[in-house]
């Protein structure tokens, strides 16, 4: 009997055609865009993509290139079209790699990686208010404050004032603030003047015990400092390092995806291991090796890089020892990181340690199939897979003659995602957390306390302290969620407000008053406020005002303030109502209890 159609039926069988036709003809004449310019050898790390698409599970619905219709086989061959499929039916000859010891499959072996178990580090502490001395230990301020004490004595002898653990608490909380203040490269002289300087830099120390402290700040003992060096470069600050450093991965726990990458601190003074970068904006530098969570870019490790051993050759497999030492104690996440580091035996040595790893890979590695090395006669924005049973490997042309290489431990399948460029799945999940150290970089460049110095172990010690800054304001902001809801200045005030917390003890204990009105007004007000009763305190009002007419029996005299040479002294009868001394009109101020303590208040922020 035959088969009869109605009309609609044929209609349908004919457009359904027609669609297919256009399809292929959409695919020859698309335009050449690129929306991720990573060639595998070198990446702009000033790029960090967010992108709105996510890339499909291994669930979801399967790309257009794994399941074509044999009639259309040979075609997509010809055209360099995505040519690798998924489905179990197909059978191709294996991708043979340079060396001859890796054999890539062009067909997904159909694995489904299960959730990796993730171990927790720590924290081993709950943070409060005072976070940054989570990282600065007490024990860090001990060795700082008696080697700069040990120097400055052999120095200067009976002329040094010994410096306390205070001293050294304002010292840093003026350069975390002149660092709030974007007066990096902004010379202290100014910082200190009377009419265009802050009043809190007056108000903690002199300009020149500021300087002072700049040039004795040290780390360990000179004298002994010789031995040491002969086997370590670090020597200078080693101990410092080493007690900061341990404390990095026992505070926070990393979230699933983690990024390692170097970092770059600006010096061109002398230094031993000083490294020459021409990517970087700064060039020059002491280099870093990084592991940073890839969402909130907490710094969880670092390893200063101080060259090769002295006598000794360029260390093989360095990638793979920073990767390996910079992941120890994590568990259950994902390591992203750039051609420098990712290998086909590092992915194997981290899947031993349940971590996984994407990167991009260089195309002089040995495992890599030459079939996926070659964008000659390939369409653009194609795709080409091709999997072991515990890696996968993807080559995407991005623009013509140019092959982006990227190597997963994490991906089992060859997903395409819908977007205009076709970018697989696994260099979307790269550009997502590929940024983390970068973020880092630029997060603390943005307020950094760095000082010019011709001193390499001071600059080690400026960035210890702007990462433990902002690794204290991560933590601050995971246990207070609520805090300054909305507003987008939150590290800003932060560091602010620890900055004024470091220099407000040494404030505090001042014996002898600026010069500066504004300064010593702002002594005397913190001064007040702590000999106030403690009723007072807790009501949160000063113990009095600053300035206070006397009675009515009191004498009237010359303001004890004004400059003698002054032509006509200010004749008062009002005198202060800390000091007792006589004042005029011109050389008071008058603050109300809010305006007085508003400086300095746990939510001001002037």
């Amino acid at each position: 009997m035959a088969a009869r159609f109605t009309a609609a039926q044929v209609l349908e069988q004919i457009l359904s055609s027609v669609d297919q036709e256009d399809y292929s003809d959409c695919q020859e004449e698309e335009d050449e865009e690129v929306s991720e310019e990573e060639d595998g050898e070198e990446y702009n790390p000033e790029s960090r993509e967010v992108d709105d698409a996510s890339p499909p599970s291994s669930g979801e619905e399967q790309p257009e290139e794994e399941a074509p219709e044999d009639e259309h086989e040979d075609e997509h061959e010809d055209r360099g079209e995505q040519e690798i499929s998924s489905a179990p039916d197909r059978r191709e000859p294996p991708l043979l790699s340079k060396n001859g010891k890796i054999e890539w499959s062009p067909v997904a072996y159909g694995r489904h990686r299960g959730p990796l178990a993730i171990c927790h580090a720590g924290p081993d502490q709950t943070p409060g208010p005072t976070a940054f001395h989570l990282f600065v230990t007490p024990a860090i301020e001990r060795i700082i404050v008696e080697m700069t004490n040990l120097h400055g004595a052999r120095k200067y002898g009976d002329g040094w004032r010994p410096m306390d653990a205070k001293d050294l608490c304002a010292y840093l909380g003026l350069l975390i603030l002149a660092g709030v203040y974007r007066s990096r490269g902004e010379a202290a002289a100014s910082l200190w003047d009377a009419e265009s300087g802050r009043t809190v830099f007056r108000a903690t120390m002199s300009l020149k015990v500021f300087h002072r402290y700049s040039r004795l700040l040290r780390f360990d003992d000179r004298q002994s400092r010789a031995a040491r060096l002969a086997t370590d470069k670090l020597a200078a600050i080693r101990e410092v390092w080493d007690l900061w450093e341990a404390r990095l991965p026992a505070l926070y726990n990393p979230g699933p995806d983690v990024t390692v990458d170097e970092q770059l601190v600006p010096f061109r003074g002398r230094c031993p291991f000083r490294q020459y970068i021409p990517s970087k904006p700064a060039k020059y530098g002491i280099k870093s090796w990084v592991a940073c969570d890839a969402k909130s870019s907490y710094a969880w490790k670092m390893q200063v890089y101080t060259g090769k051993a002295a006598g000794a050759g360029p260390e093989k497999n360095q990638g793979m020892r920073v990767v390996l030492d910079l992941t120890t104690g994590l568990s259950g996440r994902n390591v992203t990181c750039d051609n420098f580091f990712t290998s086909y035996d590092l992915g194997q040595r981290l899947l031993e340690r349940n971590l996984t790893m994407v990167g991009t890979v260089r195309k002089n590695k040995a495992e890599l199939p030459p079939a996926l090395l070659e964008s000659r006669g390939r369409q653009v924005l194609s795709s080409r897979f091709a999997f072991t049973p515990t890696a996968t490997l993807v080559s995407y042309l991005a623009k013509r003659n140019k092959n982006v290489l990227l190597l997963s431990m994490l991906h089992t399948e060859g997903h395409i995602s819908d977007r205009r460029d076709k970018e697989p799945a696994l260099i979307l999940d790269y550009n997502c957390n590929k940024g983390g150290v970068d973020n880092l970089d630029k997060v603390v460049g943005t307020y950094s306390c760095r000082r010019m110095t011709a001193c390499w172990p001071l600059v080690v010690f400026h960035n210890i302290l702007d990462v433990s800054s902002y690794n204290a304001f991560v933590i601050w902001r995971e246990v207070k969620p609520d805090w300054m809801p909305g507003k987008r200045n939150k590290r800003r005030v932060f560091l602010e407000q620890l900055g004024k917390a470091l220099v407000k003890p040494l404030i505090q204990r001042r014996h002898h008053l600026p010069r500066t009105e504004a300064a010593s007004s702002l002594v005397k007000v913190l001064q007040s406020a702590t000999a106030a009763p403690p009723e007072q305190q807790r009501q949160g009002t000063a113990a009095a005002p600053l300035v206070a007419p006397a009675t009515g029996a009191s004498k009237r005299k010359r303001c004890q303030l004004c400059p003698p040479k002054k032509d006509s002294h200010g004749v008062t009868h009002t005198v202060c109502c800390r000091c007792k001394k006589y004042i005029c009109k011109g050389c008071s101020h008058a603050y109300c209890h809010t305006c007085a303590h508003w400086a300095f208040s746990q939510d001001g922020t002037g």
